[in-house]
Order: C-alpha cells, then structure tokens, then sequence
C-alpha cells in the first residue's frame, strides 16, 4: 500500500463511517417511549455497518502513517489498537442490544432494559475513544500528513470523551445528559464523532488528490 492509496482508503473509509453514523444518531430519538423493534434494529444494522468501515479507516491510517514516518509507526499502532478495541466494545454492545430486542415478545427500550451496555457504550467507550483520538491528534501533529486544525481538534473531542468517563456514577436515564447511558454520554458523543470523522474523511481524500497531482507535475526544467 503507497502513500496516495493509504490517504484515499482513509479518506474513504472515514468519510462512509460518518456518513452512515449521521444516519444512525437521528433513529435514538424518533420514538419518546420504546421504540418498535424496527427502529432499534435498523440503527443497529447501520451502527455495525459503520463500525466495519471504521475499522477499514484506523488499518489504513495505521499504513499512512508508517509510510509517511516509520520513526512514528508506533503512533499509527497505537491508533489502530484502540480504535479496534472502541469497534469491538460497541459492536458487542449492539449484538446485545439486538439479541433482547429479537427475544423479546413486546417493544423494549434497549437503552434501559439491556444492563450490560452502560457503560460499554458509556465510560468504557468514551475512554477507548479518548485514547484513540489522542493517537490519531498525535500522529497528525508529528507527521504533518495532514492540516494542523485536524490533530488540534483531535484532542479538544478526546477531552471532551474523558470528561463523561466517570458517567457510570449517575444513574441509568437516558433522559440525564450525563448518565451511564444518557443521550449525552452516548448518542451526542457519536454525533461529534461523525461529523470530525466527516471533517477528517475530506481533508485526507482531498490530500491524496494533491499529492497525487504534486507527484504527477513536470520537474522545473522539463
């Protein structure tokens, strides 16, 4: 994988994630009570759909990376390990989610009724998410693969991430911004992962296209 391959499949992969997750976050709030079990089970479709492509975007940054500074390889390993763990916590979380919605005989709310989310998708994920944005902001800064306001804005959404990490203190309503699992700790986290990732997605596409273009220009004197 060159260069200008690893920056498009990056861009690419970011920008499907975001593109499927701005899709997903609206489905949380249709329905003021349980929702029916199409609702729950089309934004969990789409989650795990966007979770896949996530997991395409942190390989090949992790690549980017690597080919743009292997003194700072492990940076690039350190995103891909904890972006992995961030899609495997939350795709666990929706396969329980899915199965007490598919057993269950009447409408649920998976938000309240499945226990075992809270905090994976609350302070367990914030936490992998803190520590991946900080990899990613880190990688980009050092590197200089891509514009300044990318890795800045990296780190302000990881702050952001930590500070409902200690969301498991308060309370299981979704109603509560900062519950374990309120629509704060949850739903307005991923809402701001989508669109940075959208963000993200153009900047490092559009990078590619330069370089490619730089890579393909005469040299003075030809």
């Amino acid at each position: 994988m060159n260069e200008t391959f690893a920056r498009r499949l990056s861009g690419l992969a970011a920008l499907c994630t975001a593109a499927l997750l701005i899709i997903e976050v609206p489905l949380y709030f249709v329905y003021s009570g349980p929702p029916p079990d199409s609702n729950v089970l089309a934004r969990l479709l789409i989650a795990i759909v966007a979770l896949a492509f996530l997991i395409v975007f942190v390989t090949a940054f992790r690549e980017l990376i690597k080919r743009v500074d292997p003194g700072h390889e492990w940076v690039g390993s350190m995103a891909f390990a904890t972006g992995l763990v961030y899609a495997t916590v939350t795709l666990v979380s929706s396969g329980l989610e899915a199965g007490a919605v598919i057993a269950a005989d009447h409408a649920i709310d998976p938000t309240i009724s499945v226990s075992g989310t809270y905090i994976l998708y609350g302070s367990i994920g914030r936490l992998m998410l803190a520590l991946f944005l900080t990899a990613v902001g880190y990688g980009i800064s050092r590197t200089n693969l891509l514009p300044r306001w990318t890795g800045r804005s990296a780190y302000v959404l990881a702050g952001i991430n930590l500070v409902f990490v200690p969301s498991l203190f308060f309370g299981n309503e979704p109603a509560n911004f900062y519950a374990a699992n309120g629509w704060g700790t949850t739903a307005s986290m991923g809402a701001l992962l989508s669109y940075w990732l959208l963000a993200l997605g153009i900047s490092t596409y559009r990078s590619a296209t330069r370089r490619a273009s730089s890579a393909g220009a005469p040299s003075p004197g030809h």
